[in-house]
């Protein structure tokens, strides 16, 4: 632990980057500035990227987020990564050069004594079937061994395709679909053995009371940066949902 640092732990997730949208960029590059930089750890929950086409990805876009994270590390606050459904080829070249720390989708984290599930959610969301089929598919060692064969540019074509069709699916599922499965929230604090569960992916920022282990729990959802900058402040007596505009 950095004693320079203050007890302070930070988690984003759902950012979307992307070359088109410079306004988020530019709002996550002022987060790590001015307010990820005073803290020990960020956790980042998944989809920091709108699309992940690869580690062989060098554009200058990519290289500035890199950096950006890497001078961040070096100041002492500690980096780690959960994949999101969108960036979950994400691999170690791009972790190392980001100086990032990748953990696996679903982590139990000793939150200033206390244990805390973290996860992007996209599992919790057990009733939108045609994505957690796909998700399964996607995640096999042969579908992603294909998929990192392929040229460069022609992953940027599928990964621009899949975004036009996830688009246009999202659009007609109904947001109970899309939401978590109230008793998969607790099936999962059960089997950690924990009261408190951080996940992004539903875009919908909030902290629910729920019943686990027989004893109150929360669940806090964090927000995406579509429309404004959002994360989760957590110190040893307070935890507070927080958001900033992204100009």
């Amino acid at each position: 632990m950095n004693s320079t640092k203050q007890q302070v732990t930070y988690f984003i997730a759902d950012l979307h980057l992307a070359q088109n949208r410079p306004d988020i960029t530019a709002c996550f590059l002022r987060f790590l500035k001015d307010d990820a930089i005073q803290a020990q750890h960020l956790y980042i929950l998944g989809d920091l990227f709108e699309a992940w086409i690869g580690d062989d990805d060098d554009s200058e876009f990519l290289t500035t987020i890199a950096e950006a994270l890497t001078t961040l590390s070096a100041l002492g606050t500690t980096i780690y990564y959960i994949h999101g459904n969108r960036d979950f080829l994400l691999g170690q070249r791009f972790a190392k050069k980001s100086a990032m720390i990748l953990l696996p989708e679903i982590d139990l984290i000793d939150l200033y004594g206390k244990s805390v599930v973290i996860m992007h959610g996209d599992t919790l969301c057990t009733r939108d079937i045609g994505y957690q089929k796909f998700r399964k598919k996607s995640r096999s060692w042969w579908w992603q061994a294909i998929i990192k064969s392929l040229p460069l540019f022609v992953r940027k074509k599928i990964a621009s395709d899949y975004r036009k069709k996830s688009a246009a699916a999202t659009a007609i599922k109904s947001q109970d679909i899309m939401d978590v499965t109230p008793s998969e929230v607790v099936k999962c604090l059960e089997h950690y053995q924990s009261q408190l569960l951080i996940h992004g992916h539903t875009h919908r920022p909030a902290v629910h009371e729920l019943t686990a282990n027989t004893k109150e729990a929360k669940r806090v959802v964090l927000g995406d940066w579509y429309e404004q900058g959002a994360w989760l402040k957590v110190t040893p007596t307070s935890m507070q949902l927080m958001n900033q505009p992204l100009t």
